[in-house]
This record gives C-alpha cells, structure tokens and sequence, in this order.
C-alpha cells in the first residue's frame, strides 16, 4: 500500500495511542467504510508511544515493536495505508519498514537529527507546525527533510499557543504554509480544540465541541486535508479523551466537511 498526499482532499484518522484488543481494527474498518461510502483517501493513523506526555504516569501506549505489529495486522485487515509518530533518529527506519507516513510531531518539528532521519527512508512525511512558531518558519523543517530524500512533504496546522492553556487557529495559516514551504497542508481538528494541563489530574483537557466548526472553517480556508482522532469511547480513551471523535459519528462529520470542501472550490 502506499500514500500520496496529493489526492486532495484526504483524511488521516484513528485513535491517538494503539490500546488493547481489537479496537484498532475496529477503527480501521470503519475508516474503510467510509473511504468506500465517500470516496476520499483515508490513512489510519495511531500512535505506539506518546512521548509527549502532560504527566510521568500518564499511559504511553504499546511501544516500538508491539506497536507496528499492531498497525500492520490493520493495515492488512483493512487495506488502508498507516501513519504513525517518531519521536527518535533509531525509530525511523524500522517503523518506515512498515507504515506509510511518517510523522514529525509538532514538538519536535525543528529537531534537525530527526527530520533527516525521516526523510533518509524515503518515506511521505507529515510534520507537524509546532504550537510556539509562526507558518514562514515551517519552510526550515520541510527543507530538511525533503534535502534527505522524501518524495513527499506536508505540514500539519495545530493551533498555536498563547499561554493560558488554550490553542488558537489561524486560517490564514492555510495559505501562508503553502506559500512558505511548497507542500500541501493539513488541518489537525482534534489537537488544535486541546487545552493543555487543563484536564482531570492535570492531564490535558480540551474542547470537543468546537471540532465540527473549525473543520468547516478549514475545509473553506484551502486545507487540502483533515487530521481527526477518533475512538469507539472517547471518555475512557487512554490519551486525550477530551478531544477524539465519537467513532459512530465520523462518517457524518467527515461527509458535512467535504461539502463545505467542495463548495469552496467551485
């Protein structure tokens, strides 16, 4: 299987972190669904360790080699490519060994090591814009990684952070990535709606309910793709429980952002 992140528009979706059980697969098959059912590219997307953690004790998630058996056995269960985050220059190879994408999270998005590793496997590579930077400073992090070989580069818009535990989105962003760094961009619907520190033991919390309105607001800004963490139960989901997509209510929410996709372009 393989990526492209020029099938505009596209959807990168799954949980936040690999859990137990068959609930990755079950995401996987729903995403399929509606790949099928709306006939916009899908990649799973799910995490085997969340390194970035609000707290020590926080769940992290299967680790490197339980994790990508984890992802493949979806991958061939559902025939959807997969994504997954690096977070070390030793990740890179052997996870592009069996994902699709790789991707830099928006913490780590100028560490240079990191970037060339992903780049080097030949990998699409989605970077992250991290929560402090504005979009011109984006074009540094794409260039590293395109100067190491990768075919394919997008950047992923997440809300910025001013302080006081909130994210705000730019939409101008949209253009001004574009612009600066050549690729295509992405919307991250679910981090960017994060408040972080802000939840229950001072893990993260955020604000679900404004996912649907900045998806619209994305889709009619010129992303050429949407970024949304879904979990079957959001509320006893491992990571960031205030923020994933009720799985059930995915088609819906994915159909009402092409619209609004669709009739921006006319």
């Amino acid at each position: 299987m393989s990526w492209s992140f020029s099938r505009a528009p596209f959807l990168i979706a799954g949980p936040c972190v690999i859990e137990g059980g068959d609930l990755l697969s079950r995401v996987a098959d729903t995403l399929a669904g509606i790949e099928r059912d709306l006939g916009i590219p899908v990649c799973l997307k799910a995490s085997f360790d969340k390194a970035n953690r609000s707290r020590l004790g926080a769940s992290r998630g299967p680790g490197l080699d339980e994790g990508l058996r984890a992802l493949e056995r979806a991958k061939v269960s559902s025939g959807l490519p997969v994504l997954t985050d690096i977070h070390e220059v030793q990740h890179a190879a052997p996870v592009a060994q069996v994902v699709d994408v790789l991707q830099i999270p928006a913490f780590l998005c100028r560490q240079t090591d990191l970037l060339i590793a992903a780049g080097r496997t030949g990998n699409p590579v989605n970077i992250k814009k991290g929560q402090w930077i504005q979009a011109d400073a984006m074009r540094g992090a794409v260039e590293k990684v395109r100067s190491a070989g990768a075919a394919e580069v997008a950047v992923t818009e997440r809300g910025t952070f001013f302080g006081y535990g909130d994210l705000v989105v730019d939409m101008r962003n949209f253009a001004r990535l574009r612009q600066a760094t050549r690729a295509p961009v992405i919307f991250d619907a679910t981090h960017s709606v994060q408040q972080p520190g802000l939840g229950e033991g001072g893990a993260s919390g955020g604000q679900r309910e404004f996912i649907p309105p900045l998806l619209a607001a994305a889709a009619a800004a010129g992303a050429d793709g949407f970024f949304i963490e879904t979990h079957p139960d959001p509320g006893t989901a491992l990571s960031d429980a205030a923020t994933q997509w009720p799985l059930d209510g995915m088609a819906e929410l994915v159909a009402q952002t092409l619209e609004i996709w669709g009739r921006a372009r006319v």
